[in-house]
Order: C-alpha cells, then structure tokens, then sequence
C-alpha cells in the first residue's frame, strides 16, 4: 500500500512539473509574440516569434491549437496589457475634465507607443485579417462598463441626484466609440494627422462635451472642472 501511494505521489509530481514547464513555455511564446509583432508588425510568422522565445517551433503548435488559437491568446495578452495601463485611471480625482484627460493622454499614448499591437487587435495581419475579433469587442465592452461604473459613482460627488436608469452605460459606450473610432483614424491618417497634443485635446474636450451633454438631457446641471472632492 505505502508504494502504491509513493508511486501515486511520483506521477503527480512529475505531472505537475510538465504542466509548469509547459505553461512556462506558452508564457514565454506570448511573451516574445508581444515583443516581436510590437516591433515588425503582425505579419511575423511563427518562426520568428519562437525563435524570440528560444523554442523549437515545432513545438508551438503542441502549446496552442493552430495559428487562431495563439493570435487569440495575443490578443487577450494585449487587452490585459492595455488594461493594465488604463484600470488604474477609473478612480475619482480631480475634475471631470482632468481625469478625462489622463484616461485620454493615456491611451493615446499607449496606441502610439504600441502601434503594431493596436493593429494586431483590431485587425490582425494583411495574412490573416481580422475584423471586429471578439477579444478586441469584449475588451472594449469590459472596459467600458468599468467606466459606467466610475460615472455612476462620480456623478454624486458632483450633483446630489444619479443619472437615470441606462443613462451612464450608454454614455460610457458612446464615449468609448467616439475615442477608438476617432484614434483609429488618426493611426490611419499618416502625415495628414494632427499632432499628438493636439488630439488629446480635442478628444478631451469632445469626452467632456459628451459628458455635459448627456448630463443635460438628464436633468443634470454638471460642472466639469469642479473638484470632484470639494
């Protein structure tokens, strides 16, 4: 009986030290995928980003399924990235205007730092073009109901009413769309684009006026550049 059970604990841990080398590998595969489609673009193939990684690439596909299996494991890795960047903003400070210019200067900053991982997101390669993936609309959707929590709950630091029922989920959707549709844009515009500075601005601006706007329709009279903790 005592043999049965030490050879018992035998398979287990050496099943367990496999199952720690094998997800050690698939962490160092997306790792280096990050690092390389950040660097040339999603169009690298599976060679190059397991030679980044130091792995046989034979054995990629013995670590993800095929080819859609590993680029949606990416793309996951990056909305955890990029969340990692913004999660920390959806806090109340400031004024209106000041938090929605971090969250703003933040992202865009993000997106022009990390071109080529914004693309891989929203549209894969010129080899395997993805449009709308679900991971890229599922960040998007996560994200923003953790915005319409954060305006659900800074609205009564402003003003002494809430907003009513759905006003602040379609507001934090409609201020999601109006700053990725327009960042898309200007990734896409070249040397006709405005500067950096200058589209922060206008998407701080335009973020506030959306914010007033849908406030007003509310029946809410909201100040954008008062201290939210006055």
């Amino acid at each position: 009986m005592s043999q049965l059970v030490d050879d018992t604990r035998s398979v287990d841990g050496r099943d367990r030290r496999w199952e720690d080398h094998r997800q050690g590998r698939r962490e160092s595969l997306l790792v280096a995928a990050l690092e390389v489609i950040d660097r040339e673009g999603g169009d690298v193939g599976v060679a190059a980003i397991a030679t980044r990684a130091g792995i046989p690439r034979s054995v990629v596909y013995k670590l993800f399924r095929d080819r859609d299996d590993l680029d949606t494991q990416i793309r996951l890795r990056i909305i955890d990235d990029m969340n990692a960047t913004l999660a920390p903003l959806l806090v109340p400070q400031g004024t209106v205007r000041e938090m929605v210019g971090r969250g703003v200067r933040t992202y865009v900053e993000w997106v022009s730092e990390h071109a080529n991982l914004h693309r891989f997101l929203g549209a894969g390669s010129a080899a395997r073009p993805t449009h709308g993936s679900p991971q890229a609309t599922g960040g998007k959707t996560a994200f923003a109901m953790g915005l319409k929590e954060l305006i659900e709950g800074v609205i009564p630091l402003v003003v002494e009413t809430r907003l009513p029922r759905g006003a602040a989920e379609n507001l934090a959707f409609a201020i999601i769309g109006q700053v990725d549709s327009v960042v898309n844009r200007w990734l896409l515009a070249g040397r006709s684009r405005s500067t950096k500075k200058d589209l922060v601005t206008f998407l701080t601006d335009a973020t506030c006026g959306s914010i007033q706007a849908a406030a007003q329709i509310s029946g809410v009279d909201l100040d954008v550049d008062a201290d939210l903790m006055a």
